[in-house]
């Protein structure tokens, strides 16, 4: 069974957050990974402390292969790495190149992975929030694009064509994360669960006997702490991206997390927040962070062209539907 069903609706989907149901029937596992916090409701009488300690050791491998903060890290390691060399990579490393690539591939480079140069420059990453200069602009732009790294077939093994190519992958490790966190509870028989990491979120099976998983849908604005709409989600994910929090002000001016891989600065886009359901949420978080990029009207064009599921508000909180979203919510 699928649902994917709008329980109620208000001025803007933003960031979800979990509507979380106090009873004893469910299990609960909480904790902090990749800079911000996750939850873990399952629906039954599974033995929670296994779970938990297989949980936290999946998300702490994946931290380990993904992080830029670490220098022990896979990616941290690749980004050390002079241009021509071959390096083997991980098989979760795998999987997030290849969606990587698609995505980048789809939206014409709006999802670009290698501006961790640029992210750490505006301060979205390991840097101090700063403008960076013109000449700085220039030279991090010119070892952008993701066409600069090179995979296999089977994408086992990357090569960067520039050696000051830095890859951040943090518009796509958290839904990454998700997935495999699913695929842990999947493992040890769990059939009704939901999983939150940041926000992102994927459900699968019921909350009880006969109602799908309600998903709380934060108001997108700085501060807010109060819902706007409700969801109703079984088995599906979804991702929402946009820069109504993270972001800061220098001198009157807003500068958002999202960069742009043209400009090399922070987006001016019309999205304030995109919000993508798709079997996988490491493809919803790519794709979200790719339609805040492109705008109101590219951005539907993208989620048309590929039937994804998306729901865009724009900065004058009015809500714009792909039709894939326009036929569930319908449904």
């Amino acid at each position: 069974m699928r649902v994917f069903r709008l329980v109620s609706i208000g001025l803007c989907l933003a960031a979800v957050i979990l509507i979380m149901f106090r009873t004893p029937s469910y299990q609960v596992i909480e904790g902090e990974i990749f800079g911000t916090y996750y939850t873990i409701k399952i629906r039954g009488a599974q033995q929670t402390a296994d779970i938990k300690k297989a949980v936290t050791a999946r998300l702490n491998e994946i931290d380990k292969q993904m992080s830029v903060f670490r220098e022990d890290s896979e990616i941290s390691a690749i980004n050390r790495a002079p241009a021509g060399q071959n390096i083997s990579l991980s098989p979760d490393m795998q999987k997030v190149m290849r969606a990587a690539d698609t995505v980048y591939r789809q939206s014409g480079g709006a999802f670009d992975p290698t501006l961790g140069r640029l992210i750490d420059m505006w301060g979205f990453g390991a840097g101090k929030k700063t403008e960076p200069s013109p000449q700085e602009l220039s030279g991090a732009l010119a070892d952008v694009g993701f066409d600069k790294l090179g995979f296999t077939d089977d994408f086992g093994t990357l090569r960067k064509t520039k050696g000051g190519t830095y890859i951040n992958l943090s518009a796509i490790a958290k839904g990454y994360g998700v997935d495999a966190i699913a695929q842990v509870l999947d493992d040890r028989g769990c059939t009704d669960y939901i999983v939150e990491i940041g926000g992102e979120v994927k459900a699968k099976g019921l909350r009880n006997a006969s109602a799908p998983w309600n998903i709380g849908i934060n108001r997108p604005q700085p501060d807010a702490d109060d819902n706007i709409s409700v969801v109703a989600l079984s088995n599906m994910a979804v991702a929402t991206s946009g820069n109504y929090r993270n972001f800061y002000q220098k001198d009157g001016q807003n500068f958002g997390h999202t960069i742009s891989a043209r400009t090399g600065r922070p987006v001016q886009t019309d999205v304030l927040s995109a919000s993508v359901f798709n079997d996988s949420c490491m493809y919803a978080d790519a794709y979200a962070t790719a339609i805040v990029a492109l705008g109101v009207d590219k951005g539907l064009a993208l989620a048309d062209k590929y039937r994804l599921k998306t729901v865009i508000y724009d900065t004058r909180m009015r809500p714009h539907f792909s039709k894939a979203a326009a036929e569930a919510f319908e449904e």
